[in-house]
């Protein structure tokens, strides 16, 4: 977090960068506005996320790319699942013409981070629990590009991350329905459901050419190159 405090600074406005976490996968699917990333997961609630991407003056980035992830419901993400032999809550997301995004997904769960070997010895050591608060991870890609999460404001873990990864303004509210509304209905969920609003607003790239995706694809093709 201090190496994202140095290299990622935001102009007043920006939305804030986070860890990009260990557990990003390349080949996320391509999804419509208000596909479903959770579709085997069975005991989480159905949870629908949605805003806009927006520039620092406020007008719609059309075409953004959102690539989603989430841990399952069991707080394990896909790789870490050994009853799963693919991808599984993940989806790339574009935006319309007025900058909007549509994610259908289950509530977030907090869950614990390997704690074995230095690092389970370094929590012990400072009193530190390993949990991590209920979040969603997101890389937008449109102008410059953001790698962040939206954090669940009634998380317990909110002020102890076992990371430090939490900022205040990505902090927001998961809602409750207990009737239908139309989106839910169209998209054949009934209640309860929860829904959350996120608007992400992006700086103008100074790189055109060079995304965080794009780097994380060289990486990959080094390694798999040896």
């Amino acid at each position: 977090m201090v190496i994202d405090l140095i290299s990622h600074r935001k102009p007043d406005g920006a939305t804030e960068s986070t860890v990009f976490g260990p557990f990003h996968r390349l080949g996320a699917p391509e999804l419509p506005a208000g596909g479903n990333i959770a579709l085997l997961d069975k005991t989480g609630t159905p949870t629908l996320v949605g805003g806009r991407v927006l520039d620092l003056d406020g007008k719609p980035i059309e075409g953004a790319v959102l690539d989603v992830r989430q841990a399952q419901s069991n707080g394990h993400y896909d790789s870490q699942d050994q009853s799963l032999s693919g991808l599984h809550m993940r989806g790339r997301f574009r935006t319309d013409a007025e900058g909007r995004y549509f994610v259908r997904t289950v509530r977030p769960v907090s869950y614990p981070i390997l704690s074995d070997g230095p690092v389970g010895r370094m929590l012990r050591a400072t009193g530190r629990h390993p949990r991590r608060p209920a979040h969603i991870h997101f890389v937008v890609d449109g102008y410059e590009p953001v790698t962040t999460h939206i954090f669940d404001r009634t998380d317990e873990y909110l002020g102890s991350d076992a990371v430090f990864a939490v900022k205040d303004s990505l902090i927001c509210d998961f809602m409750r329905h207990d009737s239908p509304t139309a989106e839910a209905a169209r998209l054949s969920i009934d209640p309860p459901f929860l829904s959350a609003d996120f608007d992400f607003h992006l700086k103008p790239a100074t790189d055109q050419g060079a995304t965080v995706l794009d780097a994380q694809q060289r990486l990959a093709a080094l390694g798999a190159a040896g």
